[in-house]
């Protein structure tokens, strides 16, 4: 049964959005009528969202110098607490789980699973248990804080600038996992849900690293979130016209991609209005079987168990990993094997591992360090999957 609060909610979203976002697709639709349109077209998204989030030219990469300690081993995987450096003195951190493998399996996905706007970031229930169900399945998953949680307390996440941090922190989560010992570096997703999957259809439009994509309840031409990190910037005005989420979300054909869309949220209209947009930039790249939209009615906007399910399950289509292996008798995915543990264990820093004194406090004080990369790449802006 629907809430008296959902339904009140359901009505609000029909109000607000009822009739937005279909103008703006018909004058991008110009863009799907050839091939050439649509690759210059794409060409100048890329472009323009870096410009807007202040990240071209691509700053200097700079060392890592990761951090791992206390692993934990179950039953089928293993997860350790990470840290590393996006920038010297900016501290990325999370926690890898990876399978349990032997040299004869060969390369590991890697999947990127940033969390959302959900309280309690990467230590929610739902956030470890697709880390740990997709880790059973055969991927490495590397679960990182936004700016402002979990561990990353260097500043704050409302901050004006949280989208050009968090972009970059991505990049480099991708040059961090993808360096890992047996890393398939063709097989990358990233997925999340919420500014999750804002954070995953970005990335995924600017790294070419990226392979699959599976940004949840998040995409929509009406609506681009409601915090700085998300709609801070101005990347969706640095093109003529401007842009909105489903033509990036576009952008990433003719890979494969999983818009997860619900009834109860902006994503409501995705069926009607923003998949068939999306699915004429794969036909038009000839990969329309690429792209798959699973809308759900009636459930909220989360990452609960049906969007996991289908997001397990299209990773392992894609990635060509035996589903089976995380499969109850009767089909289900089982989740009864993974282990909820307890944000302390999980900490980046704690008493034995203490955050660096190097570590850079405020946003000025980063931000001062980031353009100081950025003006010796003055000459050379770069490519984010370089």
């Amino acid at each position: 049964m629907t809430r008296l609060k959902d339904k009140l909610g359901m009505f609000l979203i029909r109000m607000r959005f009822k009739g937005k976002g279909n103008s703006n697709l018909k004058k991008l639709s110009r863009f799907t009528r050839s091939l050439e349109a649509w690759r210059t077209r794409v060409a100048d998204l890329k472009r323009g969202i870096l410009t807007g989030a202040g990240l071209h030219p691509l700053p200097k990469r700079t060392l890592l110098n990761p951090v791992f300690h206390g692993v934990r081993y179950h039953s089928q995987y293993s997860v350790s607490n990470v840290y590393f450096e996006s920038i010297p003195g900016f501290f990325v951190t999370g926690n890898l789980y990876e399978p349990f493998t032997d040299n004869e399996m060969g390369k590991i996905p890697v999947v990127l699973k940033p969390h959302g706007h959900f309280k309690h970031g990467r230590f929610r229930q739902d956030n470890q248990q697709i880390c740990a169900t997709l880790a059973r399945l055969g991927a490495r998953v590397f679960t990182y804080d936004m700016i402002g949680y979990g561990d990353s307390t260097q500043l704050s996440h409302k901050i004006p600038n949280a989208l050009t941090l968090q972009i970059w922190n991505s990049i480099r989560a991708v040059d961090f996992t993808i360096n890992l010992g047996n890393s398939d570096p063709d097989h990358v997703a990233i997925t999340g849900a919420s500014g999750g999957g804002t954070q995953s259809f970005l990335l995924a439009a600017i790294d070419e690293r990226i392979t699959l994509s599976a940004p949840l309840v998040m995409v929509s031409s009406r609506f681009y979130g409601g915090c700085t990190c998300e709609s801070g910037k101005p990347i969706h005005d640095m093109t003529t016209p401007g842009t909105n989420n489903a033509e990036i979300a576009a952008a990433f054909a003719p890979k494969p991609q999983l818009i997860l869309s619900i009834s109860t949220d902006w994503t409501r209209y995705v069926p009607q209005v923003e998949f068939p947009f999306i699915q004429e930039a794969y036909r038009l790249t000839g990969a329309s079987n690429m792209v798959e939209n699973v809308h759900i009615t009636g459930e909220r906007h989360d990452l609960g168990p049906s969007k996991r399910d289908a997001t397990c399950r299209f990773i392992a289509k894609h990635f060509n990993l035996d589903i089976n292996v995380i499969l109850d008798p009767a089909g289900n995915i089982d989740e009864s094997s993974n282990i909820i543990e307890d944000p302390s264990v999980m900490a980046s820093f704690n008493d034995k591992h203490p955050r660096p004194v190097r570590a850079l406090i405020g946003e000025d004080t980063i931000l001062e360090t980031l353009a100081r990369l950025q003006v010796s790449q003055s000459s050379h802006p770069g490519n984010a999957g370089t």
